[in-house]
């Protein structure tokens, strides 16, 4: 049996990782600026997250729902506290198209209405409703065109209020658009998209998954504009690197047995996992590093000529570039053994680096960076 070819691969092997940096098999190091589309949240290998994933295999790694799991209500707890939502309840699953389908489930249940709205180049997973809510035509089989969703431009008020109506079910919207080019939603259209699904009984649904967890300099990106969704997910920083994610709810939606269920969603490893990382991000003030690093990162970038625009919030960086961001890219990945990512569809780079580096390892990628631009500056003789 082969795998079914749907990666494109570079041709590197990784078999070490340690805080921002990993190593192939033929021993060359990388500096690591996209943590595996924003996964690395504490860094690679964290001793304590390895401690306690450690101590829990070694005591039981899996049973089912149906008994009782400490671990879960000790994860809900402590996500409720670093969060600010400790009035919320959690729902456990496996990853972020696996919570968006759960929140539209949610939703449906919650006003029994099905018409949802989401934003032009939108991301929000890849199985049937989350790929229904999701922007890029070419990911989408026919049998996924056939949900009643409606996509707006971003960020534009008018738009929205004249699409919104008693019919509509759910809106949903990324903290920050990562897929789509690190576009970053104003704090005055959040604002108007909470009251306006208040007033007429929508569900309105935070995509955190790739923006939260402290990568924006709060825990979520949606509180630098201080509203309040009805429904949070979340899920890529959630495990580092464990598959985790998480639906937080607002009170005010009711649960019932049955209504939602999972396998391996809020297994004993999944929790230990995701309790290291919060108890990383705070004890190590992770939430502050991404906010001054990011901050330190965005100012070097928008002083280097090449660079059209800078976008993003604390780690969650796009670059803009006046050449071609992807050649930019692979320059960076072989001549200076740096990943980062990139935008579908956008002439941008996306950086989405561990929570904990340093301002030497941003001064590493700023250098790096700065080399590349200034070649392409530079015209063939």
């Amino acid at each position: 049996m082969n795998l079914f070819d749907v990666y494109p691969l570079f041709d590197i092997t990784p078999v070490k990782a340690e805080g921002t940096f990993i190593w192939d098999d033929k021993g060359t190091k990388y500096l690591d600026f996209y943590g595996g589309h924003a996964v690395i949240s504490i860094g690679h290998s964290h001793p304590h997250y390895v401690k306690k994933l450690d101590e829990q295999i070694s005591q039981i790694a899996f049973y089912s729902n149906a008994v009782k799991m400490p671990l879960q209500n000790l994860l809900a707890e402590q996500l409720g506290k670093l969060s600010g939502y400790t009035d919320y309840n959690l729902f456990l699953c496996n990853s972020g198209t696996e919570a968006n389908e759960n929140a539209f489930k949610l939703a449906s249940f919650h006003n029994g209405r099905k018409k949802v709205i989401a934003f032009k180049d939108s991301f929000h997973g890849r199985t049937s409703l989350s790929l229904g809510a999701t922007d890029d035509a070419k990911l989408s089989a026919n049998i996924n065109k056939d949900h009643h969703v409606v996509f707006l431009p971003f960020n534009d008020v008018d738009a929205f209020k004249n699409a919104i109506d008693e019919a509509t079910c759910a809106v949903i919207i990324e903290g920050i658009q990562g897929v789509g080019g690190i576009n970053v939603p104003s704090p005055d259209f959040l604002r108007m998209l909470e009251t306006e699904c208040n007033k007429l009984g929508v569900v309105l649904i935070l995509d955190e998954i790739q923006s939260g967890y402290g990568r924006s300099g709060k825990f979520f990106a949606h509180q630098h504009s201080a509203i309040q969704p009805h429904i949070i997910t979340t899920a890529k920083g959630m495990g580092n690197g464990f598959p985790v994610a998480g639906v937080l709810i607002h009170p005010d939606i009711k649960a019932k047995h049955g209504m939602l269920g999972t396998t391996f969603g809020g297994n004993y490893l999944a929790c230990a996992a995701s309790l290291s990382v919060l108890e990383v991000i705070e004890n190590e003030n992770l939430i502050s590093n991404a906010k001054e690093t990011g901050n330190f990162i965005m100012t070097e970038l928008k002083k280097m000529e090449g660079v059209k625009s800078v976008r993003g919030l604390g780690l969650m960086i796009g670059i803009e570039t006046e050449g071609d961001a992807n050649l930019i890219r692979k320059k960076l990945l072989q001549d200076e053994k740096i990943f980062t990512g990139f935008s579908s569809g956008k002439n941008t780079i996306r950086l989405l680096p561990p929570l904990n580096i340093t301002i030497e390892e941003a001064q590493m990628f700023l250098n790096s960076i700065n080399t590349i631009l200034q070649q392409q500056l530079i015209p063939n003789t």
